[in-house]
């Protein structure tokens, strides 16, 4: 049985939400709760139908229940993270870590156990959507070992090739390059990229940084661009500005916003 506890006010545009459970009651109630919470709306109950709705351009973020018949919640999730950088919240009815990591893994931004509070789920969900600002302000140029980081652009390229990552991964790259090397302590990271709220989460940060390294390094296993710091926290390796190329200013380069 779902728990919910309304906070009144709200954002001040309207985000839309797919929620995807298959208890139609939850679904209803949580509808009702986060409309309140100032968000629209749709309700699906099975992963064919969560991943026929999600691709949708009017979805903003989607609130997933990793039990589901038919395709399950982690097929959901991993479909569409493969499909793009669709903000995904995994709800779970077990907080033990190996179902957390699971839903983690399989490209969920965030998690959620249930009972849920309305308040506490709408926060998230803004946290969530706050990420899509743009990421700190660094040079605009970074080079770190073979990967280049292009933080105005929102680019990263691994020996020349395109890298894609989540907004979530991009902006943990983004502040640990912005660091230049400096050590970056989890609870900073986990409060700059996700939200003060999250402070001792550090299943939410090193799963996704083990995400990162996938995309980014060479060898994951023997890390150069993202480097742990046993008990202190994560630094990137060795950072360096690079020059801007010389072009006329009536030349503009293309794929620059200027």
């Amino acid at each position: 049985m779902v728990e919910l506890e309304v906070a009144q006010g709200g954002v001040g545009s309207r985000t839309r939400v797919l929620i995807v459970d298959d208890d139609v009651r939850i679904g209803q109630a949580l509808g009702l709760a986060l409309d309140d919470e100032g968000f629209d709306v749709d309700a699906v109950h099975t992963g064919e139908e969560a991943l026929a709705r999600a691709g949708a351009p009017d979805i903003d973020l989607v609130l997933l229940d990793l039990m589901l018949p038919g395709i399950d919640g982690l097929t959901v999730c991993r479909r569409l993270r493969d499909a793009g950088d669709l903000p995904i919240i995994m709800v779970t009815a077990r907080s033990d870590s190996a179902d957390v990591i699971a839903g983690l893994e399989a490209g969920a931004d965030d998690y959620v156990t249930k009972p849920l509070v309305a308040g506490e789920l709408a926060a998230r969900i803004r946290a969530l959507l706050r990420r899509r600002r743009p990421a700190p302000a660094t040079p605009r140029r970074l080079l770190l070992g073979d990967v280049e980081l292009r933080p105005d652009e929102g680019v990263v390229l691994r020996a020349g090739d395109p890298v894609h990552l989540t907004r979530t991964e991009f902006r943990l790259l983004a502040e640990l390059a912005a660091a230049a090397g400096r050590i970056v302590t989890r609870d900073e990271l986990l409060s700059r990229v996700w939200g003060y709220e999250y402070h001792g989460d550090t299943r939410l940060l090193d799963v996704h940084v083990r995400r990162l390294r996938r995309k980014v390094e060479a060898d994951p296993d023997r890390p150069t661009v993202v480097l742990t710091v046993r008990g202190a926290g994560y630094k990137a390796g060795r950072v360096e500005r690079r020059p801007e190329p010389a072009v006329p200013d009536s030349e503009p380069v293309p794929g620059w916003r200027g």
